[in-house]
């Protein structure tokens, strides 16, 4: 099938992209890898009026630690998780969520945040964050919001994030030292 028409913007900055939520409201879906909005989109299982792509935002994607926290930009993706010798010493767990989503064409596009966004549970991330008791950075026309991980999927296909927000960083308490 074709999609439904929809209008597609490319915004450069995280305000620019947050504004676009705000004017288009309940028209408007983000994309950051795409790999499960479009197919849902594709099907007509689901629709748009507005695609705000925020893949040419500049600082979404890394992994680093920081602050006691491990963290993980928005729009980084899967298979930079699985390349990561940060995360394949030290969160064997996220490391192994990673090499197994989907296949390596899918691992290259896919986002972690966008994984999460979607709140599908049976993805593999969900189960992973809520094991590392993660939490999710959003950010929207009032700034940043944390949101811990048992407060993040409210339903199927549902997060907390707000109206205009977009997840942009998660957030993994550092790992200790084995003894």
């Amino acid at each position: 099938m074709i999609p439904a028409p929809f209008d597609y913007h490319a915004p450069k900055t995280l305000a620019e992209a947050i504004a676009l939520l705000q004017q288009h409201g309940d028209q408007a879906k983000v994309l950051s890898g795409g790999q499960s909005l479009l197919p849902l989109l594709k099907l007509r299982v689901g629709a748009a009026g507005h695609l705000i792509d925020i893949g040419r935002i500049p600082g979404l994607e890394y992994i680093k630690e920081e602050g006691g926290f491990l963290k993980i930009g928005g729009r980084t993706r899967e298979s930079g998780l699985g390349h990561s010798d940060l995360i394949k010493t030290k969160y064997p767990i996220l490391h192994d969520t990673a090499l197994v989503i989907a296949d390596p064409l899918v691992r290259n596009r896919a986002t972690v945040g966008g994984n999460l966004a979607h709140a599908d549970p049976a993805n593999d991330h969900p189960a992973t964050m809520l094991a590392y008791g993660a939490e999710i950075v959003a950010t929207g026309p009032g700034g940043e919001r944390v949101i811990p991980i048992g407060s993040f999927f409210v339903s199927l296909f549902e997060s907390s994030l707000q109206p205009g927000e977009i997840l942009t960083e998660i957030r993994i308490p550092a790992a200790k030292p084995m003894s």
